[in-house]
């Protein structure tokens, strides 16, 4: 809960219930699909299986209009 508090919900103004969910949402994919956790090595709780291609290109994804930010290589 604190993280979420922290990283996200400290720092939005909300118009509605609606608009809490869907940050809510955006945030617990970020958590298990896109964010590093320290406490198990560095790795990702759900990693995506996909083939990285071999050129050095990293794309940033953002969530929530940047707060948000994941860095990776795009899928062959």
């Amino acid at each position: 809960m604190r993280t979420i508090k922290e990283a996200c919900l400290n720092r939005l103004i909300f118009v509605g219930e609606r608009s809490l969910r869907r940050a809510i949402g955006e945030f617990v994919t970020h958590y298990h699909h896109e964010r590093n956790h320290q406490g198990l090595g560095n790795v990702l709780l759900f990693p995506q299986r996909a083939q990285t291609r071999n050129d050095k290109r990293v794309v940033c994804r953002e969530r929530l209009g940047g707060l948000l930010k994941y860095y990776h290589r795009p899928a062959a």
